[in-house]
């Protein structure tokens, strides 16, 4: 069953990925690497592959591959980089990030995801990964700035509070809007935060991260 998956996972990066202008060797190679179908349902496995957003709990989904990936590859992330996973659900996109990064807290609200994302990435020896539970909104301000923010999910717009976590050229990559949204890249220099729309972009709204607060451009 190991070499089904490995299997499943190249042909992802060989039909999904690669064809889709994913062209980061490190992005490919992480995600390559990390066992998505430890982090679905165990009804899912089968599917965990298939370029689709799988369903993981109420308001959580890993993105499909393809877009998560262009979305990573937009981040340009480092091995010195230290990243925040915004609604990490059971953990995937943090493994991934992991991969890439220095470090990565991963925050998310719900007590039973927190365990179950701390759970896998144990179990999996991923040692550069922090789950904690908190408001989306919030962030987590004790351990940044991040050099990297990535939000799980499509919103309307940024809270003000995550642009002010980002570092001094910092990058946050996000969905931005639904049905469908664009992919979109903040970058930070000094006081000046920039956004970018990269690419259209379809994937589930995540209804929990409230935006009182907003940054606009």
């Amino acid at each position: 069953m190991t070499e089904i998956y490995a299997e499943a996972r190249e042909s992802m990066v060989l039909s999904q990925l690669r064809p889709n202008n994913v062209t980061s060797d490190s992005v490919a190679d992480a995600m390559n690497t990390v066992p998505r179908e430890e982090f679905v349902p165990k009804a899912l496995r089968g599917v965990a592959y298939l370029d689709e957003d799988l369903q993981v709990s109420d308001d959580r989904y890993l993105i499909e591959p393809r877009v998560f990936g262009r979305m990573l590859q937009a981040a340009d992330i480092k091995k010195s980089d230290v990243a925040l996973d915004v609604a990490c659900g059971t953990g995937y996109s943090s493994a991934v990030i992991g991969q890439l990064a220095q470090a990565v807290v991963a925050i998310d609200t719900d007590t039973e995801l927190v365990e179950k994302a701390s759970q896998t990435l144990s179990a999996l020896e991923v040692d550069n990964v922090a789950v904690v539970e908190g408001a989306l909104e919030a962030g987590n301000e004790k351990q940044g700035p991040y050099n990297v923010i990535h939000i799980n999910g499509a919103i309307e717009t940024v809270p003000m509070s995550l642009i002010d976590q980002l570092a001094d050229g910092g990058r946050l990559i996000c969905v931005i809007g639904v049905n469908p949204g664009v992919a979109t890249l903040y970058t930070k220099s000094g006081d000046d935060v920039r956004a970018k729309a990269l690419f259209n972009a379809a994937v589930p709204e995540l209804g929990s991260l409230k935006s009182e607060a907003t940054f606009s451009f």
